[in-house]
């Protein structure tokens, strides 16, 4: 009796993996394509990122005239590919080499052991808020939020701080002409973590030629790094967010609180009906405070800018110390 039991329960589960197997060979080829789309797509993603394309345009055409060689049998252009390919593909990874550094250092990061990028509501309304002031009295600005790819390099060229996030201390340190003000300001697991940092510049050519320093380190943060990067003009006050190998340029102070609560929310692009609100309300928070405190550090400009008019008096040129402009 015992022996008939364990037989019959062997058979039930042998049928039950036997009935698995055969739904996995119905669905086996949906998840392949679907496995395959999801791998092309984030691929493509990658590479308009890191700004790779021209990379594969190029492969693709050298391929697209290799494979009308072979199907017309072309002799003597298949054997002058075949010669070049070898010197060719060392070429392009010596010409692309910032381009393929980029790309692997996307695919090796990761969300494990990360700092959290979440920054407060509250912490960003402050953040906003010392940006609008400094845009009021066109004094340049660069603030970094790091996400998933580590920035302790960047960091090490600046004086760490880990203060608390206050529209004030931002404000001090850019407003006026200190030793941190030429530098960087990295906020990082909801505090400021340094200040006076070092940046990358964009070798991008395509650059407006009105973009100072300052801008072209916002966008060489962003080509090196998954960063988001706020930056102020100190010719024109345009505040501006540089994420993605892109500058989106001169944005209002609403749609710079919507931008960074949606790319700092850990990847999430969704935000619930509350979120939403809570940014919408953070927006308002935000100007009624800039208005509030504005006279303040204009008084607050006005003073120390009379106290050190001997000191500009000696300087070169207006913005002379500037490293981001």
């Amino acid at each position: 009796m015992k022996e008939s039991i364990k037989t019959s329960m062997i058979n039930l589960i042998m049928a039950w993996f036997q009935s698995l197997s055969e739904i996995y060979d119905l669905i086996r080829p949906a998840v392949d394509v679907a496995l395959l789309a999801f791998l092309l797509y984030k691929g493509y993603e990658l590479l308009e990122k890191t700004q790779a394309l021209p990379l594969v345009k190029g492969a693709g055409f050298l391929i697209l005239v290799y494979g009308i060689a072979w199907v017309f049998n072309l002799t003597t252009m298949r054997w002058v590919l075949t010669v070049i390919t070898p010197g060719l593909f060392i070429a392009v990874v010596i010409m692309f080499q910032p381009e393929l550094r980029k790309i692997f250092m996307r695919l090796g990061q990761g969300d494990f052991f990360r700092p959290s990028t979440v920054v407060h509501i509250g912490k960003l309304d402050a953040v906003v808020t010392a940006a609008e002031l400094l845009s009021e009295q066109k004094r340049g600005m660069l603030i970094v939020f790091p996400r998933k790819i580590n920035v302790k390099n960047i960091i090490e060229t600046g004086t760490k701080i880990n203060a608390e996030i206050s529209s004030s201390l931002i404000v001090s340190v850019f407003m006026f002409d200190g030793p941190l003000h030429d530098g960087a300001m990295v906020i990082q697991g909801g505090k400021i973590t340094a200040a006076g940092c070092l940046l990358p510049l964009s070798e991008r050519q395509d650059i407006r030629k009105n973009f100072g320093t300052r801008h072209r380190a916002s966008l060489g943060m962003a080509e090196q790094s998954d960063a988001v990067v706020l930056v102020v003009s100190e010719e024109t006050g345009a505040i501006s967010l540089s994420y993605d190998s892109k500058l989106y340029y001169d944005l209002s102070p609403a749609e710079i609180t919507r931008k960074l609560m949606e790319l700092l929310d850990k990847g999430s692009r969704k935000e619930s009906p509350v979120q939403e609100s809570a940014m919408q309300v953070s927006a308002q928070t935000s100007q009624q405070t800039s208005v509030q405190t504005s006279s303040q550090y204009t008084t607050m400009y006005t003073s120390s800018m009379q106290t050190a008019d001997h000191k500009e008096r000696a300087s070169v040129g207006e913005n002379s110390g500037v490293l981001f402009e």
